[in-house]
This record gives structure tokens, sequence and C-alpha cells, in this order.
């Protein structure tokens, strides 16, 4: 059984270099002598000019929100990257294969937006129309530029599909000596829309409890006036109010 196991391993990787070696022969015997210099150049800067204007979409949708420098910078450079890279390919079906080696590459960074991927999308679509459009048909990256960047920046302005509540991690620390079954109901009923305690745990030598709750939080919660009335029953002690996203995982250890 594990030399059949490891027979077809052998197959495997046999068949993966026969076809990357067919490839790289037909890009260096045919595409390179093809593509001319002017297309190689012309390819490349319209790709940094959508990289640019890519990057700068992503800038004023993320204004509020935040954004990492090496993030944009990715947004920046992936058009000519691509772009280029199809130019020396110069060939639709090989256009497509190298879409699929795309599909391979995953952009692993730190938790955050999941729309960022979308600018990925958009990026390295920006740079396929670079490299296989001359420059007669340069109006068409213009245009599909325009129109995926007006949608962009208008759901950001007008907050399309933006919940009426935010999904937060509620911390109550209590006394050992406090009845909390029941004890913050009516608060959490009036603030949110739905809650659930997920854990009760000792700290302090068994001297405390710490209560996790999550909830739907209405957005319209003055939040110090929240933890306030929290504050008030759980004797004064820390209450701790955080987005779900941004919460640490040592509780989930």
């Amino acid at each position: 059984m594990l030399n059949t196991f490891v027979e077809k391993i052998t197959n495997t990787l046999a068949a993966n270099n026969e076809a990357a070696s067919e490839l790289l022969s037909g890009f260096t015997a045919t595409t390179i002598s093809a593509a001319s210099i002017k297309d190689m150049f012309f390819a490349l800067l319209l790709g940094v000019a959508m990289g640019f204007l890519i990057s700068l979409v992503y800038l004023i949708t993320h204004r509020k929100s935040g954004y990492k420098e090496s993030y944009v910078m990715t947004l920046m450079l992936l058009p000519p990257i691509v772009a280029i890279v199809l130019v020396m390919i110069n060939s639709m079906a090989s256009a497509l294969s190298l879409a699929g080696v795309f599909t391979l590459c995953r952009y692993r960074t730190v938790p955050g937006d999941p729309k960022d991927i979308t600018y990925i999308f958009f990026a390295m679509a920006a740079g396929v129309i670079c490299g296989i459009n001359n420059s007669e048909n340069i109006w068409f990256v213009f245009v599909f530029f325009a129109i995926i960047a007006a949608v962009l920046i208008l759901t950001d302005l007008l907050h399309y599909g933006k919940p009426k509540t935010s999904s937060m991690t509620l911390k109550i620390t209590i006394p050992e000596n406090l009845n909390y079954i029941g004890l913050f109901d009516d608060i959490l009923d009036a603030n949110t829309t739905n809650w659930h305690l997920n854990r009760i745990k000792t700290t302090n030598f068994g001297s405390l409890f710490e209560l996790v709750y999550t909830l739907e939080m209405k957005n319209d919660t003055n939040p110090k006036k929240f933890m306030d009335d929290l504050r008030k029953l759980n004797g004064n002690l820390t209450v701790i109010l955080s987005l779900f996203r941004f919460e640490d995982q040592i509780y989930d250890k």
C-alpha cells in the first residue's frame, strides 16, 4: 500500500514537471521573440498607472478604518507585474493558464476586512487587461477602472450593506458572592438585539468571576452609558467591550 502511494506521488510530480517544462519551452522559444519592446513598455507603464489609481481608491475608501502600507504597495505593484508577464506570454490560452496559477497565491495578512480581497482581484483584473490589450484599446482599461472604482467609492459613501448592529464581545468581572443569574438581562435586552452568555471563568484565585458574552449591539447605543449601567451592578469592577473581530483569542485556549 505504501509503495502504491509513493508511486502515485512520483507520477503526479513527473506529470507536473513535464507540463511546466512544456510551458517554459514554449515561453522561451516563441513568446519572448514575439513580444516587442514597445508593447512591453506600454503594458508596464499602463499597469503602473492602474496600480496607482487602484491604491488611491483603496486609500479613499479606507481613510477611516485604516490600512497597512504593505497592502497599498501590493495593490500598486500587482497590475504591472501581471501585465508584463502576460505580454511576455503573448497568448490568450497561456494567459488563462496563468490565471489558474494565480489562484494558488494566497495573501496571508492579519485579520481584517474581507473586502480587501476584492481589491486584490481588482488589481489582478486590471493587470490582465493591461497585458492583453494593445494601445488601440487603451480606453477599455480606463472604462473598467472607472466603473469598478465608482462602485467601490459609492458603496463606501452610502454605507451600502452596513448592518444596523455591531458584533461585540462583553466581559464583566463580578465578585464571587454576587448572583449573576438574570442580573444584567434588562440592560442587555435594552441595548442589544440578541446576546448570549458564552463563558464563565474564575479569576484572581477564585475570588472573582468573569462573564464573557457575545452580543449584537444596536448602533445607536451609547457605549459609555451602557458600561456605566453594568458597573453599577457588578460592584464597579472591570467591564470590557470590544468588537468581535478584534477580540484576542486567549479565552478560546
